[in-house]
């Protein structure tokens, strides 16, 4: 039995050409820490299965996967759920690794950062549906 083709499998490439070795596979991008300036997102409602319920406090609409914060900008985990009305609406907080969802109490406060919020306009349908036949 032969094998075809090339090696499957994340690792690195061998250098050549460009200086050394070139990670392949996996995911690009970095951290690069919290933002500047937080704004309010929402307050702590209660844990559910190790997640953190709450209640937005923003007119805005978090992206899924936003990073969440503390006041003083101390990460506390990602939003993993959008729910309810765009009037009322409830999110859910994953957090990070050693952060309990037990440890905060009814009404803490949670910030992100601007550039995960996404605009109330930009969640309307703003064109009309077409005349029934």
């Amino acid at each position: 039995m032969s094998f075809r083709g090339a090696p499957r499998g994340r690792g690195f490439s061998g250098g050549g050409g460009r200086g050394g070795f070139v990670p392949r596979g996996g995911r690009g991008g970095s951290s690069f820490g919290p933002p500047d300036q937080v704004y309010e997102m929402g307050t702590f409602v209660h844990d559910v299965e190790g997640e953190m319920f709450c209640q937005s406090i923003n007119v805005k609409i978090p992206y899924f996967n936003a990073p969440i914060y503390l006041e003083n900008k101390t990460p506390v985990g990602k939003v993993d759920e959008v729910l309810g009305p765009l009037n009322q609406v409830y999110f859910t907080i994953k957090p990070q690794e050693g952060i309990q969802a037990k440890s905060f109490k009814a009404g803490d406060k949670f910030y992100i950062g601007g550039d995960k919020l996404l605009p109330l306009e930009k969640c309307v349908r703003t064109h009309q549906l077409p005349a029934p036949y």
